[in-house]
């Protein structure tokens, strides 16, 4: 029998068992085993009835590597529902044995399908983030929530970490038709597929829920066909809010047209670009930031504001909300600009730093200071929003705003309280981070920095005024 032709047999253990395709795929590549040969059969499925084991190797075959990127999209097109998957991967992996940089000819068409695989699995991911919506279950006394989703591709487990980062101090359920996953505060466990009658309908939350979704609805930033690329309407079934939208964005050409009057948005109008923008920005991967973090954290304010604050970064309540300086140091903030005769409705707001960078400790997400790095790589979004905006001046709140504003690091203390001109337009100020003056615990202390920080911000008033 000719054995060079007979069909091998490479069991994996789930449908997202890439440690296990990893070790049979070196060890068919170190085998030189060609992919049509190969049968690749998940958990329980039907094997081909003429596949056998493979054979071990007579001597030891020399080892290879790949390049690291390869390993991240393997990872990625796992997750994916194509059947194909497993031999498109191997095939690959075969390719870089003998062509190590093959992976960066991204015109082969290979490569594009597996690149377009995993961009679709990254997305479904996203998806899933922004689309959960938790119910809680009535008469359970630990206060157990249960939220049903229905994934494109098999992205349950590579998301649950997300879910124990993001809710850890809850007890929570994950319903999908493939599987489960439930979180007790200490443990995560998997479970079998469920049905949507096995989750809640509703819960008295929701209503609240309701009431500020409608009240923050925006119809002056509505692009229907935007909204519906973003939120699918086979997402919204599970998604409570959902259920207002028709009625809103029935409404909304009228109270757009009270808004604004009769202004027309033009395309190529700030309105527009900074729309643009923002939703680009919400699928930033620039750095790994995005992963633990729950959404981007946008500015916000008049594209016409003469004075642009910087901050650092989103705190945890930034996180949660996508709005940037609404926690403890947001409200220091907003006090200090009051006494200093500043209307914060009348200033950009915005941070250098897109993602929250937290450590958990415990159930708690503390704040993380981002490195040059992140700073580096976030400054793009900073430099397209003050060119859309063209603020007269820019207010670095922090080293890490200063270092991003400035474009090199700076010593606050150095050059706080003066007026440094920016290559572009504009001048900057620097002074310190509201988070900052939270940090002082000796309270005479406390008082004589926030009135420093005041002091600032009405020195900053007043140049504003002399331009």
């Amino acid at each position: 029998m000719d054995t060079t032709s007979q069909l091998i047999l490479a069991p994996l253990a789930d449908r997202v068992d890439f440690d296990g395709w990893r070790t049979l795929a070196r060890q068919f590549a170190a085998q030189e085993v060609p992919p049509e040969r190969i049968v690749w059969q998940v958990g329980g499925e039907a094997a081909d009835l003429f596949a056998v084991p493979l054979q071990a190797a007579a001597t030891t075959p020399a080892g290879f590597s790949v390049p690291k990127p390869f390993i991240s999209l393997a990872q990625s097109v796992i997750c994916h529902r194509d059947p194909e998957r497993f031999a498109l991967l191997y095939t690959l992996l075969l390719r870089l044995k003998h062509q190590p940089r093959a992976l960066e000819d991204a015109t082969d068409p290979l490569i594009h399908r597996l690149e377009g695989m995993a961009k679709t699995v990254r997305r479904d991911i996203h998806k899933m983030r922004a689309f959960v919506r938790f119910r809680q279950v009535d008469g359970d006394a630990d206060g157990r929530y249960i939220a049903w989703f229905e994934p494109e591709h098999h992205i349950v487990r590579a998301n649950a970490g997300f879910f124990v980062r993001r809710f850890a101090n809850m007890t929570w359920s994950i319903l999908t038709p493939e599987m489960t996953i439930h979180w007790d505060g200490a443990v995560l466990q998997e479970g079998p597929g469920a049905t949507v009658s096995d989750a809640p309908e509703g819960d008295p939350v929701e209503a609240q829920w309701k009431a500020y979704y409608a009240s923050t609805f925006n119809p002056a930033r509505l692009k229907i066909g935007a909204m519906l690329k973003e939120m699918p309407r086979k997402y919204w079934k599970n998604m409570p809010e959902t259920a207002l939208v028709s009625g809103l964005i029935a409404g909304a050409q009228a109270r757009e047209t009270k808004m604004i009057d009769t202004q027309i948005r033009k395309p190529d109008s700030p309105a527009s670009q900074w729309d643009d923008l923002r939703a680009s920005a919400a699928h930033c991967e620039r750095c790994t930031l995005y992963k633990c973090a729950s959404q981007t954290v946008f500015g916000e304010g008049p594209l016409d504001a003469r004075i642009m604050l910087v901050g650092e970064q989103p705190g945890d309540q930034e996180d949660l909300t996508g709005r940037p300086f609404v926690g403890p140091a947001g409200k220091v903030l907003d006090e200090a600009l009051a006494a200093a005769g500043l209307d914060r409705a009348s200033l950009y707001v915005t941070n250098a730093v897109k993602h929250f960078k937290f450590n958990l400790r415990g159930k708690r997400r503390i704040h993380d200071k981002p490195n040059a790095g992140e700073i580096d790589v976030c400054r793009w979004w900073v430099d397209q929003e003050r060119a859309i905006v063209s603020p007269q001046i820019i207010v670095a709140l922090g080293a890490t705003a200063a270092r991003s504003v400035l474009g090199r690091t700076t010593t606050i203390s150095k050059v706080r309280g003066q007026a440094i001109p920016l290559s572009t337009s504009g001048e900057a100020w620097v002074t310190v981070h509201p988070s900052y003056l939270l940090r002082i615990e000796d309270a005479v202390l406390a008082a004589e920095e926030r009135q420093r920080f005041v002091e600032d911000l009405q020195t900053i008033r007043a140049r504003l005024d002399q331009l």
